[in-house]
């Protein structure tokens, strides 16, 4: 098992770390390194096409990863953030292609929890933070319960309280343009891509028109 400062270390370096998230254990590497994002594609056994999340441990770490957010999703931040709620921005210039699935948008949240944030603050950016299952396979909260291909694939877990309280994963929504529902009343317009941990009725509540 790892400590964090080498579980950090590692990150710098480009390797594929196991940590804990809000929701279930997480898979990841510097969001910003291309070649660590290849290899948790490749220990996921996950196809391109589908973007990887990525968590942030300080807003002052999205300007590497996202372009500026747009007035919706600043609101989104301010209501939702830190929490399990990733908001789709388009991706900052020099993002790895590989992170975004090739759509050019990042899938992107402020962490809660205290170990993913210090992890993201120590390696220096934010976090690829996937579940840590191979794909089609169940996501965990205990490492004893981690995928034996996966474990065998990632150069360390990092195991450290509080547990991933499991349940729903990560909602995932995206700002949508004027126009449709909820623009008469003079809303601003989301799309649930995910549904999870934040309920649709939650964003209603927050005063947005979900789509």
């Amino acid at each position: 098992m790892l400590n964090m400062d080498d579980a950090a270390a590692l990150l710098r370096a480009g390797r594929v770390v196991v940590f804990p998230t809000e929701t279930f254990f997480g898979v990841g590497c510097l969001a910003t390194h291309a070649g660590g994002v290849d290899e948790v594609y490749r220990v996921k056994r996950r196809v391109h096409r589908l973007a990887l999340p990525v968590i942030a441990g300080h807003m002052d770490q999205l300007a590497q990863v996202a372009a500026r957010m747009d007035p919706v999703a600043e609101g989104l931040a301010r209501r939702f953030w830190p929490g399990p709620l990733s908001v789709l921005l388009s991706a900052a210039p020099g993002v790895p292609a590989p992170l975004t699935g090739g759509t050019g948008r990042v899938a992107v949240r402020l962490t809660p929890h205290p170990v993913a944030r210090e992890l993201c603050l120590l390696a220096g950016g934010p976090l690829v933070a996937s579940s840590a299952n191979i794909s089609g396979r169940p996501a965990v909260t205990r490492v004893a319960d981690l995928d034996s291909e996966l474990a065998a694939e990632v150069a360390g877990v990092l195991d450290l309280p509080p547990a991933p309280p499991g349940g729903l994963p990560s909602t995932l929504v995206e700002v949508l343009d004027g126009g449709g529902a909820g623009a008469a009343a003079g809303l601003p317009r989301l799309r649930v891509l995910r549904a999870g941990a934040v309920s649709v009725q939650a964003l209603r509540d927050a005063g947005y028109a979900v789509e």
